[in-house]
């Protein structure tokens, strides 16, 4: 009986809790990341004027990943013509890796934002374990949908949480 009252007050401390704090909605961390080029960004400049944003995180090495971004490269102009998403892709290629991330980002002429995390500090502060690895984040800047791996039509999938979003 002792534990049946603890356990239902845990249930209503968090159901509080989560209803204070709107639900699981965390931002994206400040961070900072590398363009192509070499320039350091930082994420809280991250913006899309109140539109969604989508976040993946790759590898040159992760076959699933560059499946995922080049399947959502092939769509992503109409995505962007009927809601406005921006796609920022975070390579998290190492220091012996990252000099690959470039010369396959310009052979499959992605027009996505991609960014590098060599250090893995985005990844890290993130919580972002393994990747593909895929947020969506509302106009806002609140973290609402993530999905982690890539199987054919997950896609598919996501276009249809962003449409969601701006139908709000």
């Amino acid at each position: 009986m002792n534990k049946t009252i603890r356990f239902s007050v845990l249930i209503a401390l968090s159901i509080l809790i989560f209803s204070f704090t709107g639900g699981s909605k965390k931002t994206i961390p400040k961070v900072n990341v590398k363009t192509l080029s070499g320039k350091t960004v930082s994420t809280s400049t991250f913006k899309n004027g109140g539109k969604p944003m989508v976040i993946s995180f790759w590898a040159t090495w992760c076959s699933p990943c560059k499946k995922e971004l080049n399947n959502i490269s092939e769509v992503y102009e109409d995505w962007q013509d009927e809601t406005g998403v921006k796609l920022i892709a975070i390579s998290i290629d190492d220091a012996r890796n990252k000099h690959k991330v470039k010369p396959y980002v310009d052979s499959k002429a992605w027009e996505f934002e991609v960014y590098l995390d060599a250090n893995q500090d985005l990844k890290r502060a993130m919580n972002v374990n393994n990747v593909p690895y895929t947020f969506l984040v509302d106009g806002n800047g609140k973290i609402v949908y993530e999905h982690n791996n890539y199987v054919p039509g997950d896609e598919k999938k996501l276009y249809k949480k962003i449409k969601e979003l701006v139908k709000k």
